[in-house]
């Protein structure tokens, strides 16, 4: 095999979710597109990393240091949803469920990983709820120990600021089987029951 093929194969492979026989037919196919194209696909990846920036109220990626989101008038700015990643605020956009402000942690308290609370921007949260005097945060992290434990601390360390603390509701999900859930994620949905 060519090195040249082998290097963007094992490069493309490094992606997640993308598999070796994947890696292998993304370069193939970049290599039987015109040139032009795999120039821009280049230079795209290129600029987005080197030129991407994190949103200095809330932390999401911007073009500029205030994201489209924060800078945005009429989204509701008493309103703050924390999230785990940038791809957990994105589903919740795409869901356009959702009008108020985001603060993006970039990550969730894990000692195993050895990830502290002070690596996570709970302290930047703290001054984006007092610069937008904020009535409402609603936690929506992973459902995991980690997840749990993120919100726990976040919950103490924000309950000071006299606001509703929320977290997003839990529990079986659509299409799935009670009897291979666990005992948490039960929990959770008896809990978190609506009317019918």
């Amino acid at each position: 095999m060519s090195q040249l093929l082998n290097n963007v194969t094992t490069e493309l492979a490094k992606l997640p979710g993308v598999g070796r026989r994947t890696a292998l037919r993304l370069a193939l196919h970049i290599l039987r597109s015109d040139i032009l194209d795999a120039d821009l696909l280049s230079d795209a990846i290129g600029n987005f990393r080197h030129n991407v920036k994190n949103c200095v109220k809330c932390n999401n990626i911007s073009d500029d240091s205030l994201c489209p989101i924060c800078s945005s008038n009429s989204r509701n700015k008493e309103l703050i949803c924390v999230v785990e990643n940038v791809g957990d605020l994105i589903s919740i956009e795409q869901s356009g469920q959702y009008n108020g402000l985001y603060h993006v942690l970039g990550g969730v308290i894990s000692p195993l990983d050895g990830i502290a609370p002070s690596d996570l921007k709970i302290d930047l949260l703290e001054t984006h709820i007092q610069t937008n005097n904020a009535k409402e945060v609603i936690l929506a992290l992973p459902t995991s120990v980690e997840g749990e434990t993120t919100m726990f601390y976040i919950s103490r360390k924000i309950n000071k600021y006299n606001l509703t603390i929320s977290a997003i509701s839990r529990g079986i999900g659509f299409g799935d089987d009670i009897e291979y859930a666990d005992s948490l994620t039960i929990s959770h949905a008896l809990r978190n029951r609506q009317a019918f």
